[in-house]
């Protein structure tokens, strides 16, 4: 009876042992997910680098639409929130003030940050904390149809450019067009005139001295574009032939290249008021820390490991022969293949007067208000003081009803 009794034991623990064993193996190596909304070729290069990190735990890359309001709504839930997003650095202040991010400080020292290009640093911190490991930056470049503008008639300064739209502006053929409506566009024009859209204390700037003088200086110019200036419409233009210039972002290039024009790029033409050059917005992508990751103890040792990898100018020459992106990391530019690269080059050039997207909650506000206020002036032909005056109230009560 007692060698029966100690068989049925033996039996059930031989059971429980293998039944543990099987959820061990079914349960399989940690992982860790980076939500995401970039382009394939980003996204290949990126994986390729994190797979070199090894078996023990596995890197999941997600496409994620709508990722900025889905970090809104699952970001402090641990069942639902990734570990990590790669991103542009503008909505930092949005998710820090939510307490949704943890400092990257936690998992990369501030002397391997000093390696980056102090742009990508500044645009990363928000409050003196730094939220992002920035990866590649990207920012508006002045693109030429060499068939169209020779070299030699490259503008450099706005009322150069203005002449060239003069002369070759008739039958639906342009000089320069750009989206000349849109906050992120016109930005440039502004930050020429030494003005801004947002303080960097969050205070509204519409209808400062400043801001009116671009707007109302960079009317003539948006007068001799088309009346549409949506991004369709100015890219369908530059990339037919039918217009000689434009102001677009990195990611318009390989499509004019593939459609065989021959591409220039060149320096920002310097406002002659001023002297300043057109100082577009930057847009600063890294990865930031989700804080539900980082609590986690085995994923914050996960997250540490994967975030010190990429501080390497292996990734950066990855995403510049990827997609031509301008790596973040200052000792890429030592590098002959990145030298090479006349769009990075570019880019870099172009950065060091660039201005990084506030990332402050209340530049959410600004975007449309001062989309707005310029197709107020530029399309509906409005009084530059008292529609920047408009758009000026409407922002400081937006702001207001925020706090």
């Amino acid at each position: 009876m007692l060698r029966k009794i100690l068989s049925i034991a033996w039996s059930s623990i031989i059971v429980l042992l293998l039944l543990s064993a099987c959820g061990m193996k079914e349960k399989g190596p940690l992982v860790i997910t980076i939500w995401h909304d970039k382009e394939d070729a980003v996204v290949a290069a990126l994986q390729t680098e994190l797979d070199k990190l090894g078996s023990d735990f596995v890197v999941q890359l997600e496409k994620k639409n709508g990722l900025t309001e889905a970090l809104k709504m699952v970001g402090n839930d641990p069942s639902a929130a990734p570990d990590m997003y790669l991103f542009a650095h503008d909505k930092l202040g949005v998710y820090v003030e939510m307490g949704i991010l943890t400092p990257i400080t936690e998992f990369v020292d501030e002397e391997t940050l000093a390696g980056f290009l102090p742009v990508t640093i500044d645009a990363a911190t928000y409050k003196d904390h730094v939220y992002q490991l920035p990866i590649y930056f990207e920012t508006l470049l002045f693109m030429y149809n060499r068939d169209l503008m020779p070299d030699s008639q490259v503008p450099g300064t706005t009322e150069e450019l203005f002449s060239f739209m003069q002369r070759n502006t008739s039958g639906g053929r342009f000089g320069f067009v750009e989206q000349h409506s849109t906050a992120y566009y016109s930005a440039g024009w502004i930050h020429g005139f030494g003005g801004e859209i947002i303080s960097g204390e969050g205070v509204p700037m519409l209808n400062s001295p400043e801001v009116i003088k671009a707007i109302t200086y960079h009317r003539k110019f948006a007068k001799m574009m088309p009346g549409e200036s949506e991004y369709a419409t100015v890219n369908t233009l530059f990339g037919e032939g039918k217009a000689a210039a434009t102001i677009g972002g990195p990611w318009l290039v390989p499509t004019v290249r593939a459609k065989g024009i021959d591409l220039g790029l060149a320096p920002m033409p310097l406002v002659d008021e001023t002297g300043l050059p057109i100082a577009p917005y930057s847009g600063v992508q890294g990865l930031h820390v989700l804080k539900v990751a980082a609590d986690n103890e085995a994923k914050n040792a996960a997250i540490k490991t994967i975030l010190n990898h990429l501080v390497s100018t292996d990734i950066g020459v990855s995403m510049a022969e990827a997609s031509g992106c301008a790596p973040a990391f200052a000792a890429c530019y030592d590098l002959e293949s990145v030298k090479g690269d006349e769009m990075v080059m570019m880019m870099r050039q172009t950065a060091e007067k660039a201005v990084p997207m506030p990332n402050i909650p209340e530049m959410d506000v600004m975007w449309n208000i001062t989309a707005n206020l310029l197709v107020d002036v530029n399309m509906r032909g409005s009084d530059v003081t008292e529609a920047a005056n408009r758009a000026q109230a409407a922002a400081e009560d937006l702001i207001a009803a925020m706090k």
